[in-house]
């Protein structure tokens, strides 16, 4: 993560803050995903019905590849100096774009929308998100994605 200084966020609003590397999904984080969310619907974990779809094969839950941004925003957002931690905040928008195949890598694209000190050593960042699955033109999905610093 990039560390910042307070003063110096305003100017990253707008900007790209960066880009993920590729991180695989293929059928084995599938299928323990299911396994941990008891979701087992055959798109995702059954490869011969999943092959009769419209999908051609499995794909990856929604909540899945959600649950990947923490892990694809390690290196991409900034970190204010002096943070003592980080928290999610929730998101004001998602949207699930395209299915992501079981295979397939994505990564995730990361555009610092807002930084609003809430309270003194409190503050609050807004992130538009796109994650990008290989090889295709439309993202997997796009949101609007707020955490918290405390400094």
């Amino acid at each position: 993560m990039k560390a910042v200084k307070p003063e110096q966020i305003k100017d990253w609003i707008g900007r790209e803050t960066g880009v993920s590397d590729w991180s695989m999904i293929d059928q084995n984080r599938i299928n323990i995903f299911a396994d941990v969310t008891e979701d087992h619907q055959f798109i995702h974990v059954d490869p011969k019905a999943a092959a009769k779809t419209p999908f051609g094969g499995t794909v990856a839950h929604g909540f899945l590849t959600l649950s990947m941004l923490s892990h694809l925003a390690k290196n991409s957002l900034l970190v204010l100096e002096g943070v003592k931690m980080g928290v999610n905040y929730g998101f004001d928008k998602v949207r699930f774009m395209a299915p992501v195949k079981s295979g397939k890598r994505i990564r995730g694209h990361f555009t610092l929308m807002s930084a609003d000190q809430k309270a003194p050593g409190q503050w609050q960042f807004k992130y538009a998100v796109k994650v990008e699955i290989e090889g295709e033109e439309k993202p997997a999905l796009m949101a609007e994605w707020l955490s918290m610093q405390f400094v």
